[in-house]
């Protein structure tokens, strides 16, 4: 059994020695095959296609974006100014209203009653007026006939002294009366403005709101009818911080101006609620007088033309402008930027064909590109795709890519200021 076993080890071992002496063979036909040498594997890489950003020196406007609340240009409160029950309304909510058109009636009766009564004051103070008129007429008579007389000493010079006090007191009683007209005059007029108060007039052209009382009710002078907003134009307030405030204000004054008096230097694009740009643009119309300590941003009034009322107060929207233009800025589109522990770098192909990494300091977002503020410079041809696939000195085949920066005028959005 032993040998059995043997014999086939030995078996076995003839069958590699055989193997191997064919694979020498093989290797040494091969070599000579080759002039007597071995072939190598090469060690280079194919170069990589990559596209590729030229990166332009460019006027770069940086945006600022804010919520605003929209509010009528002139608001209104409807109040009546005569106490009464409410007779009628004239006018139909939700419309637009001229001014001085009658909104609501007040019942006329007790003021008609009182304008009467005024009347009859002033009639009767006219006539006092002529009786003591005539009276002073009567003392005139008498003391121009006794003055001669007394200076004659036909008459007693007391008889004289009588008619002239008369005469005076005549004199004293016309006034009064005369007094007691512009009494009873002024009662008539301030009778018929109470009259003309019955009937409730807008005193701004717009749109009326919601009637907040009904016919029947009592009302008087603190009762608020209803509301009347001016809409065309319509007015946005937003607020913005300290720093975009004096960004935006060292932008105007480069233009030689303020914000107010160069207000439309700065156009102001509203986006309403369902996303959509209003085609209309605005203007800063006001600025508040401070900062608010709390919330450190200053309260600004935006106005807007808005033909057709098709924008209303209590609306939001997104308040967009541009704060500040970097001169000569260099942008960097956003895909070929990488974060590696906090630093953010980019690959340029460079002239010897291969990747080079740069760490890059960046300023504000706008749209799909960042503003650089150091590691790249004009010229440098920054690769945005396959860039995960690079490493530095990677060979790389570069060609244009479709990616553009953006220019001025348009609504490029920021990131952050």
């Amino acid at each position: 059994m032993k040998q059995m076993e043997q014999g086939q080890t030995a078996k076995t071992r003839g069958i590699r020695l055989a193997s191997t002496a064919g694979m020498l063979l093989a290797t040494s036909a091969v070599m000579a095959g080759c002039g007597g040498k071995a072939v190598a594997p090469t060690g280079s890489m194919p170069a990589m296609p990559v596209s590729v950003y030229e990166v332009k020196a460019t006027d770069v406007p940086v945006s600022g974006e804010w919520v605003g609340t929209l509010d009528g240009y002139v608001n209104a409160q409807i109040q009546p100014q005569a106490s009464g029950y409410l007779l009628k309304q004239d006018y139909r909510e939700g419309t637009e209203v001229q001014k001085g058109q009658v909104l609501f009636e007040i019942d006329r009766r007790p003021f008609e009653a009182a304008l009467a009564q005024a009347e009859g004051s002033l009639a009767q103070a006219k006539g006092q007026v002529v009786q003591a008129q005539a009276q002073l007429g009567l003392a005139d008579i008498n003391v121009k006939r006794d003055t001669p007389l007394a200076q004659a000493r036909a008459i007693a010079q007391s008889q004289l002294d009588n008619d002239t006090q008369q005469r005076a007191q005549y004199a004293a009683t016309v006034e009064s009366a005369q007094a007691s007209v512009a009494a009873a005059d002024a009662a008539v007029a301030n009778a018929k403005l109470n009259l003309g108060f019955t009937s409730v007039r807008s005193l701004i052209s717009g749109v009326a709101g919601q009637a907040t009382v009904q016919v029947g009710n009592l009302v008087n002078g603190q009762s608020v009818l209803t509301s009347v907003s001016q809409l065309d134009p319509i007015k946005v307030y937003f607020s913005i911080g300290d720093s975009e405030y004096l960004a935006l204000t060292q932008r105007v004054r480069e233009g030689g101006g303020d914000l107010l008096k160069k207000a439309g230097t700065v156009p102001l694009t509203l986006t309403l609620a369902n996303g959509d740009a209003y085609p209309r643009k605005g203007h800063i119309q006001f600025v508040d007088r401070q900062m608010n300590a709390q919330t450190g941003a200053i309260r600004i009034a935006a106005v807007f033309p808005n033909p057709g009322n098709v924008l209303r107060p209590g609306q939001f929207g997104r308040i967009k402008a541009d704060t500040e233009i970097h001169h000569n800025a260099l942008l960097v589109p956003q895909v070929a930027i990488q974060e590696l522990q906090g630093t953010q770098q980019v690959f340029v192909a460079g002239a010897d064909g291969k990747a080079h990494l740069s760490n890059l300091k960046l300023g504000p977002q706008i749209g799909a590109y960042w503003l650089v503020e150091n590691g790249l410079k004009a010229g440098d041809k920054v690769i945005t795709d396959n860039v995960q696939k690079l490493r530095e000195g990677s060979p790389v085949s570069p060609h244009a890519g479709p990616a553009t920066a953006p220019t001025m005028g348009t609504n490029s959005s920021v990131g952050g200021l």
